[in-house]
């Protein structure tokens, strides 16, 4: 009979213990809430991807913006921009400007940028027009 009985077996070594898999996070915590939009964060960004081309300040006047045509729009001119929706503007970041009929030489950033990273950005857009923007916050 070719039976293998565990008592005929010579004792081996023990093997090692596995390691618990890490706790699971709190419940609360799987559903952050979504940070309030901040200006502060969007200029950070906006300096970052935007400034080339709209200047610092969003006057159109960065240098890369030099050569295109047509030039970068104004995010100072609160003519123009107090007009526009926060919904338009985070479409425009997001998808470029093809995406609103404006420009293709506006680059999407939606791969880039996060929907809040967007909405911050927007967020700063709003603290540059002149004459300043009044209505609804992102």
């Amino acid at each position: 009979m070719l039976a293998c009985d565990s008592r005929d077996e010579a004792p081996g070594p023990t093997p090692a213990a596995e390691p618990a898999p890490p706790a699971a996070p709190p419940a609360a915590a799987a559903t952050a809430t979504p940070l309030a939009p901040d200006p502060a964060r969007g200029a950070a960004q906006y300096q970052l991807l935007c400034a080339s081309c709209h200047g610092p300040r969003g006057a159109g006047d960065g240098p890369a913006g030099q050569s295109l045509e047509p030039r970068p729009a104004r995010h100072d001119d609160g003519s123009y921009m107090n007009a526009l929706s926060n919904e338009h503007l985070f479409r425009v970041i997001k998808a470029g400007g093809a995406a609103v009929g404006k420009s293709p030489m506006m680059a999407p950033w939606g791969g880039a940028l996060s929907d809040d990273q967007i909405r911050d950005v927007v967020a700063f857009l709003r603290t540059l027009a002149e004459p300043p923007y009044t209505g609804p916050q992102p």
